[in-house]
């Protein structure tokens, strides 16, 4: 059975790849799995069929064969284990990357979304500027640690795992901030992640969503 994930039908990053469906179908494109895409409007993620599949009212979902599943992690940890690609064989690596997908969802991306909030939502309060140097603060703190431990390897530990995939969409977050760029084995790191073919692939999918919202030209 060909798999349903949910996406926004106009995504708040405006096709720039940072909404959750995109690791979803990244996931998907990785391990060579055919899917359909519902999309929702953000009034729709509140009714009461979609929140039957996401208690908390958002993206993405996940349907296939009588499973529902909600939140990004889950679906690409099904994806992983349903698939050869995303783990590896060896018992002990494979929860290693696990471990990595954890940490990118759990220890890494907390900090970074705060301050995406803070930037979209406050930074026309008064006390913005100290409050976002506090938030910087804090990202620096976690990029400085998995700096650290990336080191010279071209992954988290080994081969290219969902560990990656996931820590990759969680550092892609920071866009424009230039906060990567100040270490260059991570920006090396998210080089090589966009660079894969799955990735270029959801992303022009996710892309193609937000281009067919916008209005025509003229």
């Amino acid at each position: 059975m060909t798999p349903t994930i949910t996406a926004f039908a106009a995504s708040p990053d405006r096709g720039k790849g940072l909404a959750r469906d995109m690791r979803v179908r990244w996931a998907l494109e990785e391990v060579g799995q055919p899917y359909q895409v519902r999309l929702v409007t953000f009034a729709e993620m509140k009714q009461p069929a979609h929140v039957a599949l996401h208690p908390f009212g958002q993206i993405p979902t996940y349907e296939e064969d009588g499973l529902t599943l909600f939140e990004s992690g889950a679906i690409v940890l099904r994806l992983a284990e349903q698939h050869t690609g995303l783990l590896p064989q060896d018992p002990h690596a494979r929860m290693r990357a696990i471990s990595w997908m954890f940490a990118a969802l759990n220890t890494v991306e907390p900090s970074i979304v705060e301050r995406s909030m803070a930037w979209l939502f406050e930074r026309e309060q008064p006390w913005y500027a100290s409050r976002i140097v506090m938030l910087d603060t804090r990202v620096r703190q976690r990029l400085d640690e998995l700096s650290r431990r990336l080191g010279d390897g071209p992954w988290l530990d080994g081969d290219f795992s969902a560990g990656d995939l996931l820590m990759a969409s969680v550092l892609l977050r920071l866009g424009s901030s230039g906060i990567v760029d100040a270490y260059p084995n991570l920006a090396a790191f998210l080089a090589r992640a966009t660079a894969r073919p799955a990735y270029r692939r959801a992303f022009a999918a996710q892309e193609a969503v937000f281009l067919a919202s916008q209005p025509p030209a003229g």
